[in-house]
């Protein structure tokens, strides 16, 4: 079989499991002969190959997967993490649309620009490996590209695009920059210490988006959303910090503890009349 098989196996017996909390060996062998059926290539697999699996997928994704007295797999404390959880997500959207039949007729993907993922992989092993990197950026309302020198210290993604979190070398201020606007990226062989005092998260707590201003503080805002919008707002929380204060036929209130930012104001205009400012009352003024 090859890797691709493999990972499929992982993915499936996962969602398996997942879906059903518990399932015997027969049950995981018929739910991939009919998983890989959809794909014209039906397989059983053994005992032995099934044990190789669960391995797999404990180092792989960190899951563990165990079997109990009465002959039934399950997953020991699920406690994935995003990253993982994004690479069975990628995967899954990999396969849906590598089935081998047309699917034009029936699927419409977005048109994306360059989010720079070439870059991922060296500066993800720059931060790593703790090593200085150079590379020429290109801000929107400049003409030209000016080469930058970093202490790469982390990556965020907001909105389908990638952000560099690093430290510049000359006024060793923390900066961001967007992924798909650097090029000629050198991954050199300086080290550098990375700053004790520094959490990526942490760092991110109380920000909407990846404006992090260092000058304010932030604040508690509570907005009131017609009901219909406000299934949206529960489904898809605006800030980690949401918490619903009033949930009735005539509204959602929720508030949030974040940082009042550029950011933060073109996302809560964009409700329009659905949105009503109870704290405070000019934050959508200017």
């Amino acid at each position: 079989m090859t890797k691709r098989d493999s990972f499929l196996r992982y993915t499936f017996i996962i969602k398996k499991l997942r879906n059903f909390k518990h399932a015997t060996f027969d049950e995981i062998n018929q739910y991939l002969y009919n998983e890989f059926g959809l794909l014209d290539e039906p397989i059983k697999i053994s005992k032995r190959t099934l044990q190789r699996d669960l391995n797999e997928i404990r180092s792989l994704f960190g899951i563990d997967i165990r079997c109990n007295t009465e002959n039934q797999y399950y997953i020991e404390e699920d406690c994935q993490t995003d990253f993982n959880t994004r690479m069975l997500e990628a995967f899954d959207v990999f396969n849906s649309l590598s089935i081998g039949q047309p699917l034009s007729p029936y699927l419409i993907t977005e048109n994306h620009c360059s989010a720079g993922t070439e870059h991922l992989f060296g500066i993800l092993s720059a931060i790593r490996n703790r090593l200085v990197i150079r590379y020429d950026y290109q801000k929107y309302y400049e003409e030209s590209p000016h080469e930058r020198t970093v202490n790469p210290l982390g990556m965020k993604e907001f909105r389908g695009r990638w952000y560099l979190v690093a430290r510049n070398i000359d006024n060793r201020k923390i900066r961001v920059f967007g992924v798909d606007r650097i090029s000629n990226l050198v991954v050199t062989t300086k080290s550098f210490i990375y700053p004790t005092d520094f959490n990526l998260s942490e760092y991110y707590k109380h920000s909407f988006g990846i404006i992090r201003p260092d000058d304010k503080e932030p604040e508690e805002i509570i907005l009131s959303f017609s009901p219909y919008q406000g299934k949206f707002i529960k489904t898809f929380p605006i800030h980690q910090s949401q918490q619903v204060l009033i949930d009735s036929p005539k509204e959602l209130r929720i508030q949030l503890f974040v940082l009042v930012t550029h950011d933060l104001k073109m996302e809560l205009r964009m409700y329009g009349d659905s949105l009503s400012v109870i704290q405070p009352k000019d934050l959508l003024s200017d």
